[in-house]
C-alpha cells in the first residue's frame, strides 16, 4: 500500500504540524520517481537528464493513516563551485533542518561513488534518523547485492524500485513507524487560494515568490530557466491561506529543445489549469513582447483570474506608469479585466498589495448571481441588434459562466457578447476574471 498525496498541506505554525520526510541523494538516482511513487502524483518532473530537479518540491502524503510532509530535493554534489549546484545544496540543507526522517537514496546499479560517501558523511553529522534506500533493485540478484551498501555506515537499509513501486511498503512502514495516525474526523478546511506565478524565463518569478513568502524559498540566479519544477509555498496571511506555485519560464515551442524544459512547459500549463488566480510577470525593462501575449493567452483560455505584475519597476523610476499601462492594454486587449500592479520583487515594493488583488480576483471568479437578480438585470438592457434576450442564468463559477436564452440561433454576435460582458461587470463587478457567455435558443 503506497502512500497517497493529500490535497491539503501542513501549515507552519498551525495546530497540527506534520512530520517531515526528506529525500536526498546525488543527481539521477531516482529521487523524483520515488517522490511521485510515494505521493501517487506526477508533482516532480522525471527524466533521464541528471539534475532536472533543482528546487525542493513538497507535498503532503499518508501511509496507513499516518500523514507526513514529503520533500524532494535537487541532486546534491558537495563542494561543487557552480552556482546552481551550490544553490541546490543550500535548498536541501533548509529542508534537512526540518526533517523528522531522511531517506538517503542511492543507485543500486552502480558502485558506491565519492559523491555518495560525501553525502553520507554530511548526513551522519546532521544527527537525524537516516534510512538508506537502494533504488533500481528490480531483480533478486540485485537485491542480494544491495546489502553491500551497508558500507556507507547506515543500519536501516531497504532495497526498492521506485519505478516499479517495489519495496515501498517496507520502506514507508519503517520511516513512518513513529508518526501519529490522523484523526478520524478532519476539521473543516479553510479556504485555500491557489496562485500560479507565470511568465517568460528570467522575468523575476522566483524572486517574486521569495518576496511573497518572505524567505529564500526558490532558487534565484541570473541564469535564465533556473526553475524547472513548479515550486510551491503555503502562506497564511490575515487568516487567509494562499498556495503560490512558481512555474518554470515558458518558452515558445521552437525555443524549447531539452526534454526537461519541454516537460516544464507542460507542467507550467497544468499548474495554470489548477490555479484559481494567475500572476503574469512582465519585465518592465523589456515591455510587452510576443511571448508575454502567448503566455497570457494560456491563462485566459483556461478561464483563470489574472493579475498583470509589471516587475523591476524600480529600475524605471516612478514616472510613466499610465503610459506603460496603456501600452499593456493595447498589446493584451483580451485581458482588459486584469488589474495592473507595478512592483519590484527585488526590493519588495508593491508586493504586499498583491495579496488584496489576489483575494479580490478569487472572490470575483467565485461570485454567484441569482437567477432573480439576472432577470432584473436583463430588463435593464438596451435592445441588441441581432436577437432578443429573454432571460439569463449563471451556470458555473471560476470562471463565471452565464447561459443566455435568446430568440435566434445558438451563437450571439461578438458585439452582443461583449456588450453583455461589459454590462455584467458594470452591474456585478467581476474584476480580474474572464466571463463566459453561452447562448441557447429559448
Amino acid at each position: 500500500m503506497v502512500a497517497r498525496a493529500d490535497s491539503s498541506a501542513s501549515i507552519p505554525g498551525s495546530a497540527e504540524e506534520l512530520p517531515v520526510v526528506v529525500i536526498v541523494g546525488r543527481p539521477n538516482v531516482g529521487k523524483s520517481t520515488l517522490f511521485n511513487a510515494i505521493t501517487g502524483t506526477r508533482r516532480s518532473i522525471v527524466g533521464d537528464e541528471p539534475g532536472i530537479t533543482r528546487d525542493r518540491i513538497q507535498s503532503e502524503a499518508s501511509y496507513l493513516g499516518r500523514r507526513f510532509e514529503l520533500i524532494d530535493t535537487g541532486g546534491i554534489i558537495q563542494n561543487d563551485a557552480d552556482l546552481i549546484p551550490s544553490q541546490i545544496l543550500k535548498q536541501a540543507k533548509v529542508a534537512l533542518e526540518r526533517a523528522s526522517q531522511v531517506i538517503f537514496l542511492i543507485d543500486g546499479r552502480t558502485e558506491i561513488t565519492g559523491a555518495d560517501r560525501d553525502l553520507a558523511k554530511m548526513l551522519r553529522r546532521l544527527g537525524k534518523p537516516v534510512t538508506l534506500a537502494v533504488n533500481k533493485v528490480d531483480t533478486v540478484a540485485r537485491e542480494n547485492l544491495a546489502h553491500e551498501f551497508h558500507a556507507l555506515g547506515f543500519n536501516d537499509l531497504f532495497p526498492i524500485s521506485a519505478e516499479h513501486r517495489m519495496g515501498l511498503d517496507d520502506l514507508l512502514a519503517h520511516v513512518t513507524r513513529d508518526f501519529r495516525e490522523a484523526r478520524a474526523a478532519a476539521e473543516t478546511a479553510a479556504r485555500v487560494i491557489k496562485v500560479a506565478i507565470i511568465g517568460r524565463p528570467n522575468v523575476g518569478k522566483s524572486t517574486l515568490l521569495n518576496a511573497l513568502a518572505g524567505s529564500e524559498r526558490s532558487i534565484v540566479s541570473p541564469i535564465p530557466g533556473t526553475t524547472r519544477d513548479a515550486v510551491d509555498e503555503r502562506i497564511v496571511r490575515h487568516g487567509a491561506q494562499f498556495v503560490f506555485v512558481d512555474t518554470a519560464g515558458i518558452r515558445r515551442k521552437g525555443k524549447t529543445k531539452l526534454m526537461a524544459e519541454k516537460l516544464s512547459v507542460v507542467m507550467a500549463r497544468r499548474h495554470i489549469r489548477m490555479a484559481n488566480v494567475v500572476l503574469l510577470v512582465i519585465d518592465a525593462e523589456d515591455g510587452v513582447v510576443g511571448a508575454d501575449a502567448t503566455i497570457a493567452g494560456y491563462a485566459h483560455e483556461e478561464g483563470r483570474a489574472v493579475i498583470l505584475c509589471v516587475n523591476k519597476w524600480d529600475l524605471r523610476g516612478e514616472k510613466g506608469k499610465r503610459k506603460f499601462a496603456e501600452s499593456l492594454r493595447d498589446e493584451l486587449k483580451f485581458l482588459e479585466y486584469a488589474p495592473v500592479a507595478f512592483i519590484s520583487a527585488k526590493t519588495g515594493a508593491g508586493v504586499k498589495g498583491l495579496f488584496r488583488l489576489i483575494e479580490k480576483g478569487y472572490e470575483s471568479a467565485s461570485k454567484r448571481v441569482t437567477t432573480g437578480e439576472l432577470n432584473r438585470f436583463v430588463e435593464t438592457l438596451e435592445p441588441v441588434r441581432d436577437t432578443k434576450i429573454y432571460y439569463m442564468t449563471q451556470a458555473s463559477v471560476r470562471p463565471p459562466a452565464f447561459v443566455v436564452f435568446a430568440g435566434e440561433g445558438r451563437n450571439l454576435h461578438f458585439s452582443t457578447e461583449r456588450y453583455l460582458v461589459n454590462q455584467l461587470r458594470k452591474r456585478f463587478g467581476f474584476e480580474g476574471t474572464p466571463i463566459v457567455i453561452k447562448a441557447r435558443r429559448r
